[in-house]
């Protein structure tokens, strides 16, 4: 089974502009008629899932290239794996550190909006 580039984008509802950026950075590579159509087959297509799964966690595309890469030099997915698994740890870091950051400042704006209303309430009442 073979994809058009606007079946792709159709599919996935993004821009064929964004396919043809994934081409140029090598994370796909469709084959072309003899008048240049590009012509996607289903490894493609599952290599687009990837690319905006992998975009959807926070991963760059170049962590998403090497993920993607590994398994066309390890056919057994081991590899590929256990890079998958340290990305993931890290981001997983990244995002409680970026969770516990956010909930500090959510705590301290509470408290503010607190103070204000106490001291608006404490002007309301001398006037």
């Amino acid at each position: 089974m073979t994809f058009s580039i606007s079946d792709l984008a159709k599919e996935f509802d993004i821009s064929t502009r964004t396919i043809r950026y994934y081409e140029e950075k090598g994370l796909i590579k469709p084959e072309r008629t003899l008048t240049g159509q590009r012509i996607y087959h289903k490894k493609d297509r599952i290599r687009m899932q990837l690319i905006l799964r992998g975009k959807r966690f926070g991963f760059s595309l170049d962590e998403i290239e090497e993920m993607i890469t590994l398994f066309d030099l390890d056919r057994t997915g081991k590899k590929q794996l256990e890079r998958t698994i340290a990305y993931g740890e890290n981001k997983i870091r990244m995002l409680t550190e970026q969770i516990e950051e956010m909930t500090a400042l959510r705590d301290e704006l509470v408290e503010y909006q607190n103070d204000f209303r106490q001291r608006l309430h404490k002007m309301e009442g001398n006037e």
